[in-house]
């Protein structure tokens, strides 16, 4: 190791280097190309680091001034890159390294200017870096090393064009090193084009999943969600955390919610400016806030110092995802705590999300109000408040307000200040998705009926339910069991009921659609027949067998036969009923015969159009223009008017036709 770098580690307060620094530094490796698998958190920025610096430097100790860039680190966020920029340039101060970020939302001016000073390191994203590249601010011919972090990242969010666009334009003689939290198969086709005999180093951090945290799957009522969160926040009482959401939406809106209950937040989101998201992220670093929500886009990349509880407010969609998000927590050796907020309708989802990031979780309740109220008594007393030595001057004033209050008093007080500084906690419902399923509780004594039509006869729970009730005047209470057979249903009804029940349906004991019951001595087996073959079942459907309207079984003609018997007298009848209730479907109309066409009369047009009124239209021979006449007026004959006489169009005629009459007559005598 250099010793400048080594000088800068010793200041820093490193003692031992992590498993990832450790391995990316053995010296066996020499220059080749890396691919490794490291977890967020682990310490890879300075492993990289460490990796590049025989590359970049040789056998000097220090960089000589700047010129072309040396080395390329490209980070998939704005935040991830300037967060890298700076551990970079404090590793490579005593070495005189010069780095300069290309980032997405800052002056591109101002970094043309900065590259054009030089640089000996660039930290750039994808999309940022290949526009330097097509306007010639960026040398790529001085690269001797290109580091991808968070490769994965960037390919999900879709910059696996830039990087083989960038890629492609770096020299051919350099050093590549893929970092990685997870290796699919998108990273490997990637490593396999663009790296030349890659060394993989898997670290220790990868088969045992996040040592460093401790999950909790909190189960909570469906309406609690956001009430649970609060009293996470307010059980753990961390110096930071962050919750993720899905959707802006939902940022927004808990942002809102915690604000009004006293935390002091910020959010993160796609919505936000460059300058809005670096303020947000230095109020976290300065403390001036506390809670910080954030999307995944909007959090990817983010480092906050002392981040000791990450809470999942929405069920991420994969396990990569999870992961990703509990790794803002746990850093580099310190403990934290990642908790999923889990609705009944979740409980599935989160198990499988577990199971696929491969870690144990802790399930339980979120922590109730009494919790809470005896955590913050445990916290009070904790304080080190008690320990600090009494000054004169707070003497003199303990002693004068003892005097007049007296302690129990000072120190309820002292109390009800301390609470005000706090958010209540919030009652929470049972979340009823822990243990067994509550038993079913015992129906009491009841009578059962047999009723005509079963399984053939489509009949079911919930056609006949409603049923009954209608015509028995029960209530749901009143029913208990319902078995449907092959050919026959029973049901239990309430002994208390059974009396008002047979009133309503009367002698005849027939109810809707002719179904007729049957009053039972002792209840029917409890065994289930045999379902029939799916190729005799019966299936209400428009197409197929004994479908609704072709006459035949569990047609509609069977069902209007026993609707029609329904109110006449005679024997009762005993045969099953269909309990098919679906509309009938629409028949189609019968396409035109073609010989039946022959068969008919020709039409006739004195029969449609009888005298006196308007004739069909007829197209007019010869050219289809005004100033031309019809072959009866062109030939001199007579033109017969054409619908009614007293018309304003057949008077004008007849007008016309007398005038010209008239002139013809004058000028014959004048001859």
């Amino acid at each position: 190791m250099k010793q400048a770098l080594a000088n800068a580690l010793e200041k820093r307060g490193y003692t031992t280097l992590t498993p990832v620094q450790e391995a990316v530094t053995n010296s066996e490796l020499g220059n080749a190309d890396l691919l490794v698998s490291a977890q967020t958190g682990s310490g890879k920025t300075v492993g990289f680091g460490l990796a590049i610096a025989p590359t970049l430097l040789g056998f000097d100790e220090r960089f000589s001034p700047a010129g072309k860039p040396l080395a390329l680190i490209i980070a998939p966020t704005r935040e991830l890159a300037l967060q890298v920029k700076r551990e970079l340039a404090w590793l490579y101060a005593e070495a005189g390294a010069v780095v300069a970020s290309c980032v997405g939302g800052m002056d591109m001016r101002e970094e043309r200017r900065v590259l054009s000073r030089g640089a000996h390191i660039v930290v750039a994203t994808p999309g940022r870096l290949r526009d330097h590249i097509s306007r010639g601010s960026l040398a790529m011919d001085g690269l001797r090393a290109v580091v991808l972090d968070e490769a994965d990242e960037m390919l999900d969010l879709g910059f696996r064009e830039d990087l083989e666009f960038i890629l492609g334009e770096a020299p051919k003689e350099r050093r590549t090193l893929l970092f990685s939290a997870t290796v699919p198969r998108s990273i490997v086709n990637l490593a396999k084009s663009y790296q030349k005999d890659a060394i993989r180093i898997v670290t220790t951090s990868e088969n045992t999943q996040h040592s460093d945290i401790e999950y909790r799957a909190m189960q909570v009522a469906a309406r609690d969600s956001e009430n649970a969160i609060v009293n996470v926040l307010r059980f753990f009482e961390a110096p930071s955390a962050l919750v993720f959401c899905n959707t802006r939406a939902m940022v927004n809106r808990l942002t809102t919610r915690f604000s009004n209950r006293g935390f002091s937040v910020v959010a993160l989101s796609g919505e936000l400016t460059q300058n809005e998201r670096t303020h947000a992220l230095q109020a976290m670093r300065d403390g001036r806030a506390r809670v910080c929500i954030a999307t995944d886009v909007a959090a990817r990349g983010i480092d906050l110092p002392n981040l000791e509880l990450v809470i999942h407010a929405e069920l991420p969609s994969n396990a990569d995802t999870l992961l990703h998000r509990s790794g803002r927590t746990g850093r580099a050796g310190r403990k934290g705590v990642s908790t999923l907020i889990v609705p009944p309708k979740s409980r599935r989802k989160a198990e499988s999300l577990l199971r696929a990031a491969k870690v144990q979780s802790q399930w339980g309740d979120a922590p109730s109000a009494d919790a809470i109220i005896e955590r913050d008594q445990e916290r009070l007393l904790a304080d080190p408040t008690w320990q600090q030595k009494i000054s004169e001057a707070e003497s003199a004033s303990a002693k004068k307000l003892t005097d007049l209050f007296g302690p129990e008093v000072i120190a309820a007080a002292y109390l009800r200040l301390f609470n005000s500084r706090q958010s209540a906690p919030e009652e929470l419902a049972p979340s009823g998705g822990s243990g067994a399923p509550k038993p079913r509780a015992a129906f009491g004594p009841s009578t059962w009926f047999a009723i005509s039509g079963g399984h053939n006869q489509n009949a079911e729970p919930r056609r006949l339910l409603p049923m009954l009730c209608k015509a028995g005047n029960l209530t749901k209470e009143d029913i208990g069991a319902i078995r449907v057979r092959q050919d026959q249903s029973f049901v239990e009804i309430s002994t208390a009921s059974v009396p008002a029940f047979l009133a309503s349906i009367g002698k005849n004991m027939k109810v809707e659609a002719g179904a007729t019951l049957t009053q039972l001595d002792q209840p029917p087996a409890a065994a289930r027949d045999p379902k029939p073959s799916f190729a005799s079942r019966q299936r209400d459907r428009r197409h197929g067998d004994g479908r609704q309207g072709d006459g035949k079984q569990g047609g509609d003609k069977e069902r209007k036969t026993h609707r029609g018997r329904a109110n006449q007298s005679g024997p009762v009848d005993t045969s099953p009923v269909d309990w098919n209730d679906a509309p009938a479907p629409r028949t189609k109309k019968p396409k035109r015969d073609d010989k039946a066409a022959k068969d008919r009369k020709p039409w006739d047009p004195e029969l449609s159009h009888p005298k006196g009124a308007v004739k069909p239209y007829k197209a007019k021979q010869g050219a289809n223009t005004r100033k031309s006449k019809p072959a009866s007026q062109a030939e001199g004959k007579k033109v017969t008017p054409v619908g009614k006489p007293t018309s304003k169009k057949n008077k004008a005629r007849a007008k016309a036709a007398a005038l010209e009459k008239t002139k013809a007559g004058k000028g014959g005598k004048r001859k």
